[in-house]
């Protein structure tokens, strides 16, 4: 079984002002208001989005950043797992845990600035609901998407503006459409004339957004199947908002989540433009477009040179001065800031393809595998005891390649949870090493569920980058 990890193994990759930083943090213990290996970020005034730009400088970021965020990491992983003995210890000290960069956040928001500048995010609450990142969105000036009573709670506790939010579920409950009400949250999405009828009658002051269909069939997880107005229907739902005196705010759509076909932002603007022409035409004026979400880190450069191009040709600024452009976006900003720790509690040895079982599955943090389709890539935190974060980001040479075969596997008895069928590792792991999972941080968390008895007892870790 795994020894413990010592800690000569991860100095020698702490230098300068990282390793200085690292000590400090995990020396932290003795402040009871701190978390270990944490660094709090100071709270900001709350800026209304629908005022001015949000961002509007670089936040700070350095081009070293990304190195820095990958050694303090490393440190928030070391220590967490470096005085753990497999053979003693309880089971919350081998309970899966998390490790959040939210200097990550502010990376993110830089590069989302340089390619959509004239977009204004609203962050997805239900990708992760992490009060910690919650509170570093705030800072950072952005607004939330919140679809139920519960998130748009959530929001105001950290001291948010109901100005910042957009309640983005065009199907509400009466009961939650009157808490929206009472605390003031005055934007909502709408695809379909019931609903107006609903708004007219319990929340008539609300402005809305009437959301319509778009073409996300390649998208990874479709929602057009669920939500949309046709351009026809649309025109009916305008009428309507006439004839009820409501208060219609702009136009909204959804490309889907994850989505492959960048093409479908340019038809949803230009769709959106022809319902602005016939919403100007019934004597409104309206000013918000809203432009979803389906934004992914890796793939922002493509897709935002499309949608950027179509703002431009449908609705280019100088033509529209007071237009307010917001986005949905949960998975770009939430994704990368989190990486997974997870425990090897079993094995099964087999001549061709062992099998290793987790403390965590999709049952779990990774339910992210069944509910959002995503393709996970362990990656060995420890072999036999031995810390190898480093090894996987290429800065050692010469390195023990096995390429045994595993498959892996959650911890309950459910022949679905299955994690990954088929996968070479580097190394050899036993009973007691631990995996990781980078880019963690979206739909995770937020739908770990109690199933089988295995309760989603994780923790966090909070390291800054761009402290």
């Amino acid at each position: 079984m795994a020894n413990q990890v010592k800690i000569s193994q991860l100095l020698p990759y702490l230098k300068g002002s990282v390793r200085g930083q690292i000590t400090k943090i995990r020396y932290s213990r003795s402040d009871k208001r701190m978390e270990p290996t944490s660094i709090f970020i100071p709270r900001q005034e709350s800026k209304d989005l629908t005022k001015k730009p949000f961002l509007n400088h670089n936040f700070g970021v350095t081009s070293k950043s990304y190195y820095d965020s990958q050694k303090l990491v490393a440190s928030a992983l070391f220590n967490r797992i470096r005085k753990i003995d497999i053979n003693t210890c309880q089971e919350k000290d081998i309970a899966p845990f998390y490790v959040c960069d939210l200097g990550e956040l502010k990376r993110l928001a830089v590069k989302l600035r340089k390619c959509l500048p004239r977009i204004h995010p609203f962050y997805a609450v239900k990708c992760n609901n992490d009060s910690r990142l919650l509170r570093a969105i705030a800072d950072l000036g952005f607004g939330f998407d919140c679809a139920s009573k519960e998130e748009i709670d959530q929001i105001i506790s950290e001291n948010i503006s109901p100005s910042r939010i957009i309640y983005a579920n065009p199907c509400k409950s009466i009961p939650h459409l009157r808490h929206a009400k009472d605390v003031r949250v005055a934007l909502t999405t709408v695809d379909n004339l019931d609903e107006l009828v609903k708004i007219n009658k319990f929340h008539p002051s609300c402005g809305i957004l009437i959301r319509i269909l778009t073409d996300d069939s390649s998208s990874t997880c479709p929602l057009s199947v669920k939500f949309g107005a046709s351009l026809k229907y649309a025109k009916e739902m305008i009428d309507a908002c006439k004839s009820l005196d409501l208060d219609l705010k702009g136009i909204a759509f959804h490309v889907g989540s994850g989505c492959n076909n960048f093409n479908t932002f340019a038809k949803a603007v230009q769709d959106s433009r022809e319902l602005f022409n016939y919403a100007e035409r019934q004597g409104f004026k309206m000013n918000i477009l809203d432009v979803g979400g389906g934004f992914a880190k890796f793939s922002l450069e493509q897709s935002s040179i499309i949608l950027r191009n179509a703002l431009d040709s449908f609705f280019p600024e100088a033509e529209n001065p007071e237009l307010i452009i917001i986005s949905e976006m949960g998975r770009y900003f939430s994704s990368s800031c989190f990486t997974l720790a997870a425990n090897i509690i079993s094995k099964r040895s087999d001549p061709q393809k062992e099998r290793l079982y987790l403390n965590d599955g999709v049952y779990g943090n990774l339910n992210c595998i069944l509910y959002d389709h995503q393709l996970v890539q362990p990656k060995v935190l420890t072999s036999g005891g031995q810390f190898k974060y480093f090894d996987n980001l290429g800065t050692k040479e010469n390195h023990v390649n096995s390429q045994k075969t595993y498959s892996i596997w959650g911890p309950t008895c459910d022949g679905l949870d299955c994690i990954i069928s088929r996968i070479k590792l580097p190394y050899e792991v036993e009973i007691g090493d631990w995996l990781y999972f980078e880019n963690a941080g979206a739909y995770t968390s937020v739908a770990a569920t109690s199933f089988n008895g295995f309760k989603s007892n994780f923790t966090c870790i909070y390291v800054n980058s761009e402290y």
